[in-house]
């Protein structure tokens, strides 16, 4: 299944979801359209049966810069009022990617600027070609990174972003790497490869697990343990054991057959 408009195209494929940022004159910038139609595509992909990965890819030698110039031009003149109005548009874009159920894969091309950082971060896994450039540009501005610094915070920790933050530096995709931000570095060659590695091995998981699994890191990350996150990983394992799609591994696994949930 293909579809696509001015700003983005969705592609289905053997259980992926490839949504790709097709505006390379702008370098993939994005502004209140863009957001709005990245919101309801990933919601949409997060509630479809026959998806089970998405990526998030773009076209052209950037994979996004951040706010569009043209944008940016309007939001100048904006009330305060107006400016959380469009504020609060992003932040529910980054969290629908964030919270999607399905795992999320970017594919990073190319060069990462600004907000373009808060959608890598928002997805679950990264992987990046060796000349993409990253950088949080906003201070150059006299701008700060806000609503992007939840996800951008947790994906390069706050050492880092105290940082990359401050001093509005250009890193590279090693650094990117050392620092967590992305997982793999790959020649330009090497790109969809890797994605495909990562894509499938999502796709051969047991589909209610990865989803149950990407709740689980959402629920336990940075919280204390406590007697309250012990009774509810208790709980989470108890509940995935006694599922059909858990039974099923199980037998699979002892009866040395594959499970019923892989894709002929």
């Amino acid at each position: 299944m293909n579809t696509s408009t001015n700003a983005l195209t969705l592609d289905v494929q053997a259980a992926v979801a490839r949504i790709t940022l097709s505006r390379p004159e702008v370098r993939n910038a994005f502004n209140d359209a863009v957001i709005a139609e990245l919101t309801q595509v990933f919601t949409e992909v997060g509630r479809r049966d026959d998806v089970r990965v998405v990526v998030l890819a773009a076209q052209g030698p950037a994979f996004c810069a951040g706010a569009d110039l043209n944008w940016m031009r309007r939001m100048a003149d904006y009330t305060r009022e107006e400016n959380l109005a469009d504020a609060g548009a992003l932040a529910t874009m980054l969290r629908a990617i964030h919270e999607c159920p399905k795992p999320t894969i970017a594919r990073v091309q190319g060069d990462v600027y600004a907000g373009g950082m808060g959608l890598v971060a928002a997805c679950d896994m990264a992987v990046a070609v060796d000349t993409a450039g990253f950088c949080l540009s906003e201070v150059k501005l006299g701008l700060i990174p806000a609503t992007i610094s939840p996800y951008v915070i947790r994906a390069m920790g706050a050492r880092a972003a105290h940082r990359y933050f401050l001093t509005a530096e250009r890193f590279g995709a090693a650094e990117a790497q050392r620092i967590g931000f992305v997982h793999e570095v790959v020649a330009a060659d090497a790109l969809d490869a890797k994605v495909g590695e990562i894509a499938a091995a999502l796709v051969n998981a047991g589909p209610a697990a990865v989803q149950a699994c990407k709740r689980l890191v959402l629920d336990v990350a940075e919280r204390e343990i406590d007697g309250a996150l012990i009774a509810a990983t208790v709980e989470g394992i108890a509940d995935i054991r006694a599922s059909v799609e858990g039974r099923e591994g199980v037998s699979s696994f002892l009866q040395k057959r594959k499970p019923g949930w892989l894709l002929p």
